[in-house]
Formats: C-alpha cells, structure tokens, sequence
C-alpha cells in the first residue's frame, strides 16, 4: 500500500508518517523546500514536495505516481494576515483534491484532518451539552472558517457526484490536540515551569482533548473503514475542567510554586489586539491574536465521539492523566523544558 501525508513535517502529520512506516506501507511525505524534517529521519522515508498554492504543479509534481492514501493534514493554525488562513486551508485543499481528480488517481481514500473549532460557540447554555454532526457549524475564527469552507467543498463534490462516483473523501474533526513535538501547549508548560499559570473567564469552561497517537489511530481506520462523506469528531471521551490540564502539568514539572492569574474577558480581549497590532507591526505572528481570544472566551468544547466509535471502531487510549506524563517526559529528553 502506498500513502502520501501531506503536512509531514508538523506535529500530527510526523506522527501518521511514523505509524504508516510500522504498518509496511510505502510512505511518502509531502514537504516544502523550506520545512524541517527533524522528525522525519526514517531512510525509508520517501519525500515529494508539494505546492499547495498552484494546482497546475501540483499536477506536474504528482503525475508519475499512484496513492492508494492521501492524509491531507497540511494547514495552518496561526496566521499574520486572515486570508492566509482561505488561501492554505481551503485553497489548497481544493487545489490538492482537484489535482487527484483530475489525475485519476485510484484513491481508495482520502482523509481530510478538519477540527473541533469550524464549529465555534454553541451549546453554551449551562449545562453544555456535546456538540454533535447535526448541529449547525458557527465558526468564530478564521482557522474555523476556512476549515468549514474546504469542508464544505468536499461535500459538493459528493453531492454532485453521487455516493458511487464521488470523490472518496472522510473527515475528522479532533478537538485540542496534545503530545510530544506539540508547540502551543508546550508555551503553557515552559509558563508553569517559569511559575505562572494564565486563564481567562470566570464562568464554567469545559474543555476536551485528544492524545497525538489516538488521532493517528483514527486516521488509519478511517482509511480501513470510512465512508464517503462521513464526518467524526475525536476525543479522548472524557471532559475536564479549565485548570485540569495545567495541574497535570505542574505535577509533572515536581510541583513548582506559581501564581494562577484568571483573567476578565474584556482584558483578554485587549490583550489580543494589542498582540494583532504588534504582529502587523512586526511581522511576526503572535499567540495572543483575534483568533486566540474567540479560542480562549468559548466554554464548552464537548463533542460527540459515539459515530467514531461505532462506525470506525475508534477507541481512545490516553486521557490527560496518562497523555500529560508521557508529553512533559518527551519535552524534558528532548531540552524543551
């Protein structure tokens, strides 16, 4: 079997091109000239580099080659400008799946990384309830926004096509992902260990999460076992607290003192133009942005895992508890912490 990961050189996409080499499969890593491949030291590595902006060299770039796989998980999360978000999330997933069609690759599937945020604030009357597949998307963020676009033209293609002849395309939603190589997090982790902790609210704020490695199990049964058009979000099933991850963390760290500051909304939200401006000023892209406050102000992240569940046989198998440990130990060997 054959598979091409796109975004290989990032966090979840280094992690899916270790676990196709485990399963034997010829793996092919989809890179920029510009990425760092400190992750991707397997000799059997195979790379090919991928211009998501133009469709034509996509098409050039690929046309000596067949995929049984393509794991789509080549986006951005933090962007300067807003449209960037439009151009590499959505652009390029329309410019990487209009190339496959058009080549007739003979995909068996195509698994489309999406997430947890293109659905925004909602279900936020107490008690929260999960987000479900039912609801209606309300993205609050351009990273949602442009997730649910290119989503959203997936559909289109299977709709037009018909559930025989449509592009063989699935969808997975994750909420906040964690583990090693993970940078936003790790920035939680070096303020602990540098004894401040930072939230932002006073009301009741339920968060999820998924360990790296439980949405690389997902992404191989979905290659298995999804179906056209299906959608599914990933957790690891379990619901904390907004201070449960940065305790988990501090115990990790050997306890250190800290000051834990909650902060109003409205500072945060001056906190984060104040981060915009200075990031337009210097070109530089900065944690605390526009996108970062909607991110930090919503309260409920529930979701439903039941249709992964049931449908692909997806069965987390780290909570924070076991998840933390193992992320914080890789930081510490690796001279992050």
């Amino acid at each position: 079997m054959k598979i091409l990961v796109t975004g290989a050189s990032g966090f979840i996409g280094s992690f899916i091109v270790e676990e196709a080499l485990r399963r034997g499969m010829e793996t092919w890593a989809a890179v920029r000239g510009s990425s760092k491949r400190d992750f991707l030291q397997d000799e059997r590595i195979r790379f090919i580099e991928l211009n998501l902006s133009s469709q034509q060299q996509l098409e050039e770039q690929l046309r000596d080659h067949q995929f049984d796989y393509v794991v789509h998980a080549a986006g951005v999360t933090k962007c300067l400008n807003a449209s960037d978000f439009y151009k590499i999330n959505t652009e390029g997933t329309k410019h990487l799946v209009r190339a496959l069609i058009n080549l007739k690759m003979p995909l068996r599937r195509f698994v489309y990384i999406s997430s947890l945020s293109i659905f925004g604030a909602i279900r936020e009357q107490q008690p929260y309830e999960e987000i479900r597949e039912s609801d209606t998307p309300q993205p609050n963020t351009d990273y949602g926004r442009s997730k649910l676009q290119a989503e959203q033209w997936l559909d289109s293609l299977h709709t037009s096509k018909g559930s025989s002849e449509g592009f063989p395309y699935v969808i997975l939603r994750p909420t906040g992902v964690y583990g090693p190589r993970e940078r936003d997090y790790f920035m939680m982790a070096k303020s602990i260990k540098q004894h401040t902790d930072f939230a932002v609210g006073y009301r009741r704020q339920d968060i999820t999460f998924v360990y790296v490695l439980d949405v690389v199990q997902a992404v191989f049964l979905a290659c298995e076992k999804g179906q056209t058009g299906r959608k599914y979000f990933l957790s690891d099933g379990q619901v904390y607290r907004s201070a449960t991850f940065s305790n988990l963390i501090r115990r990790e760290l050997g306890n250190p003192w800290w000051i834990r500051i909650t902060a109003p909304i409205w500072l945060l939200r001056i906190i984060t133009l104040v981060g915009d401006w200075w990031g337009h000023l210097t070109g530089k892209i900065t944690a605390l942005n526009n996108d970062k406050y909607n991110i930090m102000k919503q309260r409920n992240w529930r979701c439903d895992i039941q249709p992964a569940r049931r449908e692909l046989g997806f069965e987390p198998h780290y909570t924070l508890e076991e998840g933390v440990p193992l992320t914080i130990r890789w930081y510490k060997e690796n001279g992050w912490l």
